[in-house]
């Protein structure tokens, strides 16, 4: 029996399941797990760190969220609407504002604006930890490119919070 006989024995049910069965391994070896498994496997995944500060956000209790985020350990990441799964919290650094005052011996005085905690506005900069695939043009996280600028949104059990990437470190 030739291979022309061959082919023609074949049906078309033969022909969709070897189609099927090509595109399910073209799936599985192209999937984004086995690709970042890959990447960190030869080392171009590498851990940074991430700053996001989180500007004018209104909470009934800033402290109370603050310690639930730092609690939890971890944070859920959404750039550019995009999920970029979790990043790890290191901590939350207080960037409230300074009311700045001379006075007139010319001492300069420094002072908390008091209206930010009566109306229970939330000025932080949360530090986070993510493993990112480095390139040239700059850092990937989850397919996304992160630069700082980007507005990012993190989001927890009980909060979800707009900021913007404020700086990015290396390790």
């Amino acid at each position: 029996m030739g291979i022309k006989d061959r082919f023609r024995s074949l049906s078309v049910v033969d022909t969709v399941a070897a189609l099927v069965a090509m595109v399910a391994v073209a799936g599985v070896l192209w999937s984004p797990k086995l690709s970042n498994t890959v990447a960190r496997a030869t080392g171009s995944v590498k851990p940074v760190l991430v700053s996001v500060d989180v500007r004018n956000s209104r909470a009934a209790d800033p402290e109370r969220l603050i310690k639930e985020a730092l609690g939890n350990g971890s944070t859920n990441l959404i750039i550019r609407n995009q999920p970029a799964g979790s990043a790890e919290l290191i901590r939350v650094d207080d960037i409230r504002r300074k009311l700045v005052a001379v006075q007139p011996d010319g001492q300069v005085v420094f002072a908390d604006d008091p209206n930010q905690q009566i109306q229970g506005i939330i000025d932080a900069r949360f530090i986070l930890r993510s493993n990112a695939t480095i390139t040239p043009s700059g850092v990937v996280v989850a397919g996304t490119k992160l630069k700082v600028g980007t507005p990012v949104e993190l989001d927890g059990r009980l909060y979800r919070l707009n900021g913007i990437v404020s700086g990015i470190d290396l390790q």
